[in-house]
């Protein structure tokens, strides 16, 4: 469908270079789409696409959600109701009555006839290319390469529709100037010099039309009934389970009833309770998780997309994906990934950015023994030695691509691969751990007299999913990541300070980034809560140089 709107914008576009242009792509334009498979292939698209739309207004037990969810329903809806006049006015009457429509018959009968017609069909073309982005935008925006292409997708976007829009009132301006030619007739494709209806009697052309004139308010009616029997069907759910209802209980001491069959994303929607669902409730990201405290004997078990999203992320036994579990008795969950609310926030608005689901990778870096080298020291000499060490991680992060997380004591975190590919960001972590380990040993030359020992870091990587978004309360709010994969890097700098190495990176990470393993040392560690051990690589500060 959206290659069909794009064709047939950029075809009213060439209306700015001329109608002969606009016409003679028209042709080619029709060719394409005018036969049987191109007539298959878009109309089935569309009884597809508005099929979808009905079961998911059937499925949603609530109409509350987000904003940008429920401008995308309402844009669908109010497609059909724009478009079928223009549809039969054109397709309908090629089919039924073989009537050519052509770019001057079609734009003087909505630029000088009517109007108003013109008017609306320039608002189905906005709602209809504002739809289609909007699906595509949702669909793309976790895909590593859509950020670096947005802009030049976001500037088409704005630039297609307006060039169309322009294209039509150029030529609709040029065509008042002009005598209307005999081939015109009073209304769309009405040339019927070309279709020999020039000496049909009136009769037979009157049958005519009242037959498009059918087809038109059947679909109206078809589509409005179709609109009528989805609610009527809802109606009637709701009343059976009104009386069939069950309590979701959450940790605040919320409590919301629903009808049975409800999922807790729904559940929280409908009691105004902030909750994550970055895909929208579809089962494609995780972070509506939730862990279920009370009532998970009675949960029927999770159902394939559920089931894959939680062997995934390796979910802990009690976790289920909020807007894929469907309670059928009490039950009382914890939200696992719970927005931070500012102020009074609307019920469904979301206000509060939600984070996003994405492959990067992570660094944690400590200092070894820092009691030992800030003891007897005065809090000025901790203060400089700690705003040294830093700004050498800071530097070495920022120049190697990363972004500075954060710190915590003497320790820090910093991202990789936010803005590019998994394996870029792996690349980019070794590097600045190559970096730091280099700095500090420049560092320590240069403080050898002040300081008792050695300043040594403990450095470790890992990479995989992690939920990534601002954070935080007022101005302290950061982009940062959480996660499974942050427990593991943070875990894997605790590993290099037990096994006295300098960095630690996990097989994954290394693999990604393509690196040489040889003579790096390897070996099998137990992370806590995953059933299988984690093979990891030891580098030290001399092995760390081939990755910068």
């Amino acid at each position: 469908m959206l290659v069909f709107v794009t064709l047939h914008l950029g075809n009213h576009a060439l209306n700015l270079i001329s109608l002969n242009a606009a016409e003679e792509g028209r042709l080619w334009f029709t060719a394409i789409w005018r036969n049987p498979i191109g007539t298959a292939l878009l109309y089935g698209a569309v009884f597809v696409h508005i099929t979808l739309v009905m079961r998911s207004l059937y499925l949603h037990r609530t109409l509350v959600m987000p904003v940008r969810e429920a401008l995308q329903v309402i844009l669908g809806l109010l497609i059909p109701l724009l478009i079928i006049e223009h549809v039969v006015a054109t397709r309908v009457r090629f089919e039924m009555m073989g009537l050519q429509d052509s770019y001057e018959s079609v734009i003087r009968a909505l630029w000088i006839d009517s109007p108003m017609g013109g008017l609306r069909q320039s608002i189905a073309l906005l709602v209809i290319w504002t739809h289609g982005c909007i699906g595509v935008h949702f669909w793309l925006r976790y895909r590593d390469w859509y950020s670096r292409a947005a802009p030049f997708l976001l500037t088409f976007a704005i630039l297609l529709p307006v060039l169309a829009l322009l294209g039509f009132a150029d030529t609709g301006r040029i065509l008042e100037s002009e005598p209307v030619q005999s081939s015109y007739g009073s209304g769309y494709g009405r040339t019927y010099g070309s279709t020999g209806y020039d000496h049909a009697s009136s009769a037979i052309v009157e049958h005519q039309i009242q037959r498009v004139q059918t087809a038109k308010y059947t679909l109206y009616g078809g589509f409005a009934g179709a609109l009528m029997f989805v609610f009527a069907m809802r109606t009637r759910r709701s009343w059976r389970e009104r009386a069939n209802q069950i309590e979701i209980r959450y940790p605040e001491g919320e409590t919301v009833r629903v009808p049975r069959g409800f999922s807790v994303l729904e559940a929280s929607r409908l009691g105004g309770i902030p909750h994550y669902a970055v895909c929208g409730g579809k089962g494609r990201c995780s972070t509506c998780r939730v862990q279920v405290v009370e009532g998970s004997a009675t949960l029927p078990p999770p159902e394939s997309i559920e089931r894959s999203t939680l062997i995934r992320i390796g979910a802990d036994p009690g976790v289920r994906l909020a807007c894929q579990l469907h309670p059928i008795s009490n039950i009382s969950v914890v939200p696992l990934l719970v927005p931070a609310v500012e102020g009074i926030v609307p019920v469904g608005s979301q206000q509060v950015k939600p984070g996003r689901e994405q492959e990067i990778a992570i660094l944690f870096c400590d200092i070894r023994s820092f009691t030992m080298l800030t003891e007897e020291r005065l809090p000025y000499d901790i203060v400089f030695l700690l705003n040294r060490y830093f700004a050498i991680v800071g530097q070495a992060v920022e120049r190697s691509g990363g972004r500075l997380d954060k710190f915590i004591g003497d320790g820090a975190m910093a991202l990789f691969g936010l803005n590019s590919s998994p394996e870029e960001g792996c690349r980019h972590a070794l590097k600045a751990a190559a970096v730091i380990i280099k700095e500090i040993d420049r560092l320590n030359e240069e403080l050898a007299a002040e300081l008792p020992i050695p300043i040594r870091v403990a450095i470790g990587i890992h990479s995989g999913p992690a939920i990534v978004g601002a954070m935080g309360y007022g101005s302290v709010k950061n982009l940062t990541a959480i996660g499974d994969t942050v427990n593991v890097a943070s875990r894997l700098e605790s590993v290099a300070k037990e096994l006295d190495a300098t960095v630690v990176v996990s097989e994954p990470t290394i693999v990604r980034a393509g690196s040489d393993t040889g003579k790096l040392e390897s070996r099998e560690i137990a992370i806590r809560g995953r059933a299988e051990p984690l093979r990891v690589y030891i580098v030290s500060g001399e092995t760390s140089e081939r990755f910068t």
